[in-house]
């Protein structure tokens, strides 16, 4: 008989669940994207002005301000006093992020988003080698960076280089300049750094991040004593380190993801063919046992079981 052969990542829960539970989040995240990107644009696309501004500010139906908390705060350290809607504007934004996850603006509005998991899909699929992978905490530095430039000069300094603010003038106004830094975000995590823009640079992130330390939507390993070991919530979790301490607590540990660096980006459930994660709130006291220890053998393909 020949050697068994572990199933492609994903593909259980496909077997298990269907193809669109397997993937539910992941198009849901897709179409939110695609959502909020095209509210932005029927104004000069189309001249249909529901939304006026981008993710950094803006204005819905004349009524509703949203102003992004950082590009705020760089404001402020660059001593400009926002005016008092682009204030409400901020809190309504902090407010709703601290609530849900900070992060769940990296993976359910952020237009990168899509750009960095295509680099991980093709990094995946052409076998490059894990690279460079900058300390997690470089990202702090980088969001302390640019406090630290705004106050010098005086500017909102990283909206003149940041890749979101790059791909909306460049859908915008056409291909030029704007599109190289977001060329050079897909090729950093293509070539140097596995997932290494978002997890470890991007000051966005970082800052969403500390916003959402205590929100109140969380994702839970309820179900993990029937974890089976087949390591494909960890090959597809933007972050994996928040999976370990929720998964393989001790008899007695919290099963909730209660890392910040969590984007509650659902991809964990999608592929999880024992349906062991959940998304819940940070006060759910459901009673998780502890993972049994214990590995499944990995499924044959028919071929090798024909054999």
């Amino acid at each position: 008989m020949s050697e068994k052969t572990a199933l492609p990542v994903g593909q259980e829960a496909i077997e298990d669940k269907g193809w669109w539970l397997a993937h539910k989040f992941l198009i849901l995240r897709r179409i939110t994207q695609a959502g909020f990107l095209v509210l932005f644009l029927l104004g000069p696309w189309f001249g249909i002005w529901w939304v006026k501004g981008n993710l950094a500010g803006s204005l819905t139906f004349d009524v509703l301000p949203l102003t992004d908390p950082l590009v705020l705060l760089q404001s402020m350290f660059a001593q400009h006093w926002p005016e008092t809607t682009a204030i409400i504007g901020a809190l309504i934004v902090g407010v709703a992020y601290a609530l849900i996850g900070g992060r769940v603006y990296c993976s359910w509005v952020c237009p990168i988003n899509p750009v960095t998991d295509a680099a991980h899909w093709l990094h995946d699929r052409l076998g490059f080698a894990k690279g460079w992978q900058p300390k997690r905490g470089t990202r702090y530095w980088v969001l302390g960076m640019v406090f630290a430039v705004s106050a010098l000069t005086g500017t909102i300094a990283w909206e003149f280089v940041n890749p979101i603010s790059m791909l909306h003038r460049g859908l915008i106004f056409g291909m030029g300049f704007a599109w190289a830094f977001v060329l050079a975000v897909f090729l950093f995590d293509l070539v140097v750094s596995r997932r290494g823009w978002c997890g470890h640079l991007c000051p966005v992130g970082a800052f969403y991040g500390l916003l959402g330390t205590g929100s109140v939507l969380r994702v839970s390993a309820v179900k993990r004593a029937d974890c089976d070991d087949c390591m494909d919530c960890f090959a597809v979790c933007p972050e994996m380190h928040v999976i370990t301490p929720a998964l393989r607590g001790a008899e007695g540990d919290t099963p909730l993801i209660l890392s910040s660096d969590c984007t509650n980006c659902g991809r964990c459930i999608d592929v999880c063919a024992p349906d062991v994660f959940k998304f819940t709130t940070r006060f759910d006291d459901t009673p998780a046992p502890a993972r049994a220890v214990r590995r499944k053998p990995k499924r044959q393909p028919e071929a090798s079981r024909a054999a």
